[in-house]
């Protein structure tokens, strides 16, 4: 019951309700999904490099690995290769004909060189088993002195090893490789093999006549009189035409002394025999140059009496020319980087 002049103050209906909270702001939603989007594609981005990253990471140890495998197997190949010489691998109690090849030019750069044929030669006569050495040469010449060396070691070797030495001449043995013939106990040849050449040469070339044409002038300065000897470029001589005529004149005279000392009375006694000529086979058997007719499997056959062939000719193997080829690659980048460096002030 209210008094008068008062108000009630009791509620009632309505608005005995309490007032509603504030709503959100309708935009802030959106915003947080923007947010989360970015990050999620920036996490994402970054993962994929980090994995990528790894994957480069893990391939370029493979590869590093694959290539350190690589240059071991390589260096093990070429030690065992060095060590192993392509020795015969024949019993030495089995009876056999030794044979080393002369092949191609005589010069210390080739396989026809003086180290190589005596290093097949003291093989071939210290093995117990070679019956007989056979040099079969199919050679055009080359070095006096890679020959001389080769002659002078096989005389040694035979004395020592007092095993009969043969030579089998198949398509050539001219200057050189008759000079390393004449040492063995019998030359066999072909009918139609090119055999002799007993003589020597110096050959070059002349161009002063050219550069007078063209107008140039040599400029050449030596300490030395003779310096400018067998210059290309500067005339020759009298003096130094003299001397050089004198040098091949006493190497020819080395080269005769040999082939007499070998041939003996073998030989023909025709005025042409020395002067450098070449003749086949069947002439070379009628002018002492050579024995018999006749060619490996013959002489191993018929002459030593011992068929197998055992081949003991020393040749540059792959490893050896790729050692050479490594060497001379290591030579060259030590050489490039001494001269990056910069000098010492």
């Amino acid at each position: 019951m209210t008094e008068p002049g008062f108000p009630d103050n009791t509620p009632t209906g309505p608005a005995s309700t309490p007032a509603p909270s504030p709503t959100p702001t309708p935009t802030s939603a959106p915003v947080a999904g923007k947010a989360t989007e970015a990050q999620g594609w920036e996490r994402g981005t970054m993962e994929k490099l980090i994995f990528a990253t790894l994957e480069e990471q893990r391939a370029t140890r493979r590869w590093r690995g694959f290539t350190r495998m690589a240059w071991l197997a390589f260096f093990i190949f070429l030690i065992w290769t060095l060590a192993y010489r392509g020795t015969p691998s024949s019993d030495k109690l089995t009876p056999h004909t030794a044979v080393v090849e002369i092949q191609g030019e005589i010069g210390p750069d080739s396989e026809a060189s003086a180290e190589f044929i005596i290093a097949a030669a003291k093989a071939a006569f210290e093995d117990e088993g070679a019956q007989g050495v056979v040099l079969l040469i199919n050679s055009p010449g080359g070095s006096p002195v890679q020959a001389g060396i080769v002659s002078d070691e096989l005389k040694r070797l035979k004395a020592r090893y007092k095993k009969p030495l043969y030579a089998v001449v198949e398509e050539s043995c001219a200057s050189a490789a008759y000079y390393i013939a004449a040492s063995a106990d019998q030359i066999y040849v072909d009918k139609a093999s090119i055999v002799g050449s007993i003589g020597v040469l110096m050959e070059g070339f002349g161009f002063t006549g050219l550069m007078d044409k063209l107008g140039v002038e040599r400029r050449l300065l030596t300490a030395g009189a003779n310096k400018g000897f067998l210059d290309p470029f500067s005339p020759q001589t009298d003096r130094h035409r003299e001397h050089a005529q004198q040098m091949l004149d006493q190497i020819h005279q080395q080269f005769i002394a040999v082939v007499k000392a070998g041939r003996g009375k073998r030989l023909k006694d025709t005025p042409e025999l020395f002067s450098g000529l070449f003749w086949t086979g069947q002439q070379a058997v009628e002018l002492g140059l050579a024995d018999h007719l006749g060619n490996l499997d013959f002489v191993a056959r018929e002459v030593i009496k011992a068929e197998e062939l055992v081949d003991y000719t020393r040749r540059e193997n792959v490893a050896e020319k790729l050692a050479k080829r490594f060497g001379a690659a290591i030579g060259e980048g030590a050489i490039r980087a001494l001269r990056a460096v910069p000098p010492v002030r």
